[in-house]
């Protein structure tokens, strides 16, 4: 039997809800700086955004770091180009360092193939929380971010594998029924679960929900 999926289910709208966006598609966090929700069809554009302001402030302390030396050795007279060389400097690092580090965890998310919510509240499956349930291994993990090809992988165009609404798991001993157990998630007499076997063998689950 081949790899089953799994509809991540959060709530009646078989996404997560944020009180800004509503429903997003395996939705991550809600980001002030670009004032959207983070999700399935937006995620690989948000970690390059970040890389792409990584590079941009390092140019910017690059090219201010030599008039730093300046004012620092005592070469530099003009009064307000002070100001703007220590501003720029400091405006650049900061922004650097704190890019960085949010880059770095967000990077240790797509290599366990794992959301922020995810990261604090374990997806609930039959047998129990399991932050690792969708870990296929580090290398289709990034695919499943940034595509097959990796050509594209740093240009700003959708290469996400799937469609937002069911994802491959770990394990395959969940084949008879994958989805949540958890019935909090779900309200009574509102769902039906049927289940499909397609020639090749595979298993797979359609949910239907009334609004």
């Amino acid at each position: 039997m081949s790899l089953i999926v799994l509809v991540k289910v959060h709530s009646v709208c078989c996404s997560p809800v944020c009180a800004f966006c509503r429903c997003v598609l395996k939705m991550d966090h809600h980001c002030p700086w670009v004032n959207n929700c983070i999700g399935f069809s937006n995620y690989k554009f948000f970690l390059l955004f970040l890389g792409y302001s990584m590079l941009y402030c390092l140019f910017v302390a690059a090219t201010v770091l030599q008039y730093f030396i300046m004012f620092w050795t005592g070469g530099l007279t003009d009064g307000r180009a002070k100001f703007h060389v220590l501003f720029l400097l400091f405006v650049a690092v900061m922004f650097f360092l704190s890019l960085m580090f949010l880059l770095s965890y967000h990077c240790w998310l797509v290599s366990l193939n794992r959301s922020t919510l995810e990261a604090f509240s374990a997806p609930v499956f039959q047998h129990g929380p399991d932050k690792n349930g969708f870990n296929l291994g580090v290398w289709k993990n990034l695919k499943q971010v940034f595509g097959p090809k990796r050509k594209y992988w740093l240009l700003p165009i959708f290469t996400s594998i799937g469609d937002g609404h069911s994802f491959p798991m770990k394990s395959q001993s969940e084949s008879h029924n994958p989805l949540l157990s958890n019935e909090e998630h779900w309200d009574e007499g509102e769902s039906d679960m049927e289940y499909t076997a397609t020639a090749s063998g595979t298993t797979s689950v359609t949910v239907e929900m009334e609004s």
